[in-house]
């Protein structure tokens, strides 16, 4: 437990959270995935169905974890964090901000009245995909706040919207 605390710059057990979270959701992702391709080769119901899923499922984990780790190398001195767990809470705040804003956009575009079967898709995807943009711009602040990384996020998404050319949205 202490080579873990002295990896990821944990000082109080709280902190802890964090790689435990990303464990988890690495794990659940790996597993998912396998499960995706399990049907995607129609091996389900099959005598291999488990050792398929169990195989790709660790396969993918440490493909995953390995991608991950060398990730955090490369961002360590990009990001100005304090603590290494904290990049693992970006990470998660990442990954639950771009799924929660691609699975909003679905029911906003039902909202505003642009259901997938009553208009073309070239009229739909892309005022979809449109939609993504802003709603991932308020969840990504939001999230990052909850998670406790709202000054980080705050400073990412401002020098996001300027190099985008938006920075006149800003106060």
């Amino acid at each position: 437990m202490e080579k873990i605390k002295n990896r990821w710059d944990i000082v109080q057990n709280w902190q802890l959270l964090f790689p435990v979270l990303g464990v988890i959701s690495v794990g659940a992702t790996a597993y998912m995935l396998s499960r995706r391709l399990l049907h995607l080769f129609e091996l389900n119901n099959t005598v291999f169905e488990w050792v398929f899923t169990l195989g790709v499922a660790a396969l993918g984990y440490f493909i995953m974890v390995r991608f991950f780790l060398w990730c955090f190398k490369k961002l360590d001195n990009r990001w100005p964090v304090t603590y290494r767990w904290e990049m693992i809470a970006i990470f998660i705040v990442f990954a639950i901000t771009g799924s929660a804003s691609a699975k909003l956009a679905g029911p906003l575009t039902d909202l505003i009245g642009l259901q997938n079967g009553s208009i073309s898709g070239w009229i739909y995807w892309p005022v979809r995909i449109l939609l993504i943009f802003p709603i991932y711009q308020v969840l990504l602040v939001l999230v990052g706040w909850l998670f406790g990384q709202f000054k980080f996020f705050w400073n990412f998404e401002k020098k996001m919207l300027k190099h985008m050319g938006l920075g006149f949205l800003l106060p």
